[in-house]
């Protein structure tokens, strides 16, 4: 067990005194948290805020530093340090992670109009079939990471790109959603001209095959 002569003589000592029961553990609780449940829950949803909304200017984000400082400013803390914060804000289920992007359309009648196309994917018309058509582009001749093992610290090296001699390319597609079957054209140019002459496309292949 790897004790000392020292130990071995108290629990000798401790077993002629008290019996067997002297070996079994006396667990305690320990010290009591410095900082309650209530402020830890207030110190994760403090994190997840930004600091513009405590009139804070200058950062953008909350560093382990800033937000510590910002605590004992506003006396949710007396002190606390940078490890201690991290594992609150660990234990609460608050990580350090990448902000995502997204955007809402400017249109009143968005919402309107997005229920329309939803009601249409769920009932299409008995007598025609519903498309959904959309561009994308320009196509680059870009290489795409992936996951290999390799030994620590030496990653695999990629070519970030390639030389475009022949320019770039763009792509008009549309999906039925009736025979799940897809269309599309690969243009050097995407105007409206290439637009409507893939919607003439789209039309002559159509059931009722109503060729403009």
């Amino acid at each position: 067990m790897q004790v000392s002569d020292d130990y071995v003589r108290d629990v000798i000592h401790a077993v002629n005194e008290k019996g067997l029961d002297a070996l079994d553990p006396k667990w305690n609780g320990g010290r009591p948290p410095a900082i309650s449940l209530e402020v830890r829950e207030h110190i994760c949803l403090i994190a997840k805020t930004v600091p513009a909304e405590w009139g804070i200017t200058g950062h953008s984000t909350w560093s382990l530093r800033t937000l510590a400082e910002h605590l004992i400013t506003r006396g949710v803390v007396a002190a606390i340090s940078r490890e201690h914060l991290r594992r609150i804000l660990r234990n609460g289920g608050v990580t350090w992670q990448t902000t995502t992007t997204w955007k809402s359309s400017t249109d009143p009648h968005f919402i309107a109009k997005m229920q329309r196309v939803l009601d249409l994917y769920d009932h299409p018309p008995a007598d025609g079939r519903v498309i959904c058509l959309d561009e994308f582009g320009p196509l680059n001749l870009m290489p795409r990471k992936g996951k290999r093992w390799r030994p620590a610290g030496s990653p695999a090296r990629l070519r970030a790109t390639y030389n475009r001699y022949n320019g770039v390319m763009h792509m008009i597609a549309a999906l039925d959603l009736t025979t799940g079957k897809l269309y599309y054209r690969i243009r050097t140019r995407k105007r409206w001209r290439e637009y409507l002459s893939f919607l003439k496309t789209l039309a002559c292949a159509g059931p009722a095959r109503s060729c403009m």
